[in-house]
């Protein structure tokens, strides 16, 4: 039997010698690891797009909505509550104003920290519990110094939670995708603003003002909740740096301020929203002024129908203008969106009846949902592959918020010397400017993609 198993081992020998024992182990085992990377990746799928598993998709909406809910207690309720506390306007308006200006300067910054970070579910949760803490301590201790130190916090991290957002969205379900998935965040986010503001305002009725910053610091654990339930695998961490783009431009978007400053592109863009926040941001106060002159009895009821409409235009036309500029481009749609500003500063210099002055605020609306979805996507499309999306998100941020802060001051000199009506063709006349420069300066950013 022993020479038996020599002969075997002999005979087989041969056969082994002419075909190489690497070539006949190696081909199987590269199939089988194929298939297992294949079946380890959630974010491919057979027809190259990114499959996410539905509690990832639905915990971004909660997320969304709940953010919103967070947010809503920082607005109108802030200068309400600083009142009934017996404060000077001096002092409310300090506070406001410190605020503002760390919101203004922290763009950038907050941008770039999302860009540094890993994790970008860490940055988002971070920058929930500040927002959480920030109204905790408003409602805890309401003195002039927390209050200054409790404002700067929610203004920073305000500016870490909207790239954030708009990272873990683009990175969950890809480019490709990318609109229609900014659509359904803004689409929930302006269902959580109309919701929390109806229930911020029955709490702060029939219990306290103080009790809306109890419930916004208690909103903060389903929005960390919400944000557990997307799982960190379904993200695409690289999604912004594709290495073909990188070694297409492998010098350019790489040093920070200096890749913002190069990037024309975003330069253009970041202009077109200066002038579109100049005409727009002091629209919505000045109707509340001239409602306040021609129905003081129904003053209130009327600027309250003016946020809700443009809130449910955003709700529901939010996903459909994310599909449109997968469809069609970005430049179409962003002419639209834009477009929509001049006529509503025409109609409501020449609209006398306080009701037409709320139905016009669906223009606001339309408005409202393009921005909300094109900012974030002509972005990423402006810095595709140079991993500076959220600096350059932050950089057009401080540009709509210089535009913004500019804005009131030029419409309150109009209304003064002017009126209303000239005020109001004058924000019309700086929205077609901010139309034209869209018209004139910005390229179609869309880009095809190529199967992988």
């Amino acid at each position: 039997m022993t020479v038996a198993r020599l002969k075997v081992r002999t005979a087989a020998a041969p056969r082994e010698r002419d075909v190489p024992r690497q070539d006949i182990r190696s081909r199987p085992a590269r199939l089988k690891d194929q298939a297992a990377e294949a079946a380890r990746s959630p974010a491919a799928s057979a027809h190259g797009e990114r499959a996410i598993s539905s509690a990832s998709r639905y915990g971004l909406d909660a997320f969304a909505f709940f953010v919103a809910n967070l947010q809503t207690g920082f607005g109108p309720f802030l200068a309400v509550y600083f009142s009934q506390a017996k404060w000077t306007q001096s002092d409310i308006g300090f506070a406001l104003t410190v605020g503002s200006l760390v919101a203004l300067l922290g763009q950038v910054p907050g941008g770039a920290f999302v860009d540094v970070v890993r994790s970008k579910r860490f940055a988002a949760a971070v920058a929930v519990i500040g927002i959480a803490g920030s109204a905790f301590a408003l409602a805890v201790w309401p003195s002039f110094l927390v209050v200054l130190l409790a404002m700067a916090l929610h203004s920073a991290a305000s500016c870490v939670l909207t790239p954030a957002i708009a990272a873990i969205s683009i990175g969950l379900v890809g480019r490709a995708r990318a609109g229609e998935r900014l659509g359904r965040n803004a689409s929930f986010a302006a269902l959580g603003n109309a919701l929390g503001a109806a229930g911020m305002g029955a709490i702060g009725y029939y219990l306290s003002n103080g009790a809306v910053f109890y419930l916004t610091a208690a909103l903060g654990v389903p929005t960390v909740i919400a944000l557990a339930r997307i799982r960190a695998h379904d993200i695409d961490s690289g999604v912004f740096k594709e290495p073909a783009a990188a070694q297409a431009a492998p010098t350019r978007g790489q040093d920070g301020i200096r890749a913002l400053l190069t990037n024309r592109g975003l330069l253009c863009f970041a202009a077109c929203m200066v002038l579109f926040f100049l005409a727009n941001a002091a629209m919505l106060p000045l109707v509340g002024s001239v409602l306040t002159l021609r129905a003081s009895e129904t003053a209130t009821a009327l600027v309250a129908a003016c946020i809700m409409v443009p809130q449910a235009v955003l709700a529901v036309s939010a996903p459909a203008v994310g599909r449109a500029a997968e469809r069609f481009g970005r430049y179409p749609v962003l002419l639209f969106g834009f477009g929509a500003l001049p006529v509503r500063g025409l109609m409501l210099a020449y609209t006398t009846n306080p009701y037409g002055l709320v139905a016009i605020q669906v223009l606001d609306g339309i408005s409202a949902s393009v921005l909300g979805v094109m900012v974030p996507l002509i972005v990423s499309d402006l810095t595709r592959g140079t991993g500076r999306f959220n600096l350059a998100l932050g950089a057009v941020g401080t540009a709509m918020g210089i535009g913004a802060a500019l804005s009131t001051s030029l419409a309150g000199i109009m209304a003064d010397h002017l009126g209303s009506h000239s005020a109001f063709l004058g924000l019309a006349v700086v929205g077609f400017a901010a139309f034209m420069l869209v018209a004139l300066i910005m390229p179609e950013t869309r880009q095809s993609e190529r199967p992988a």
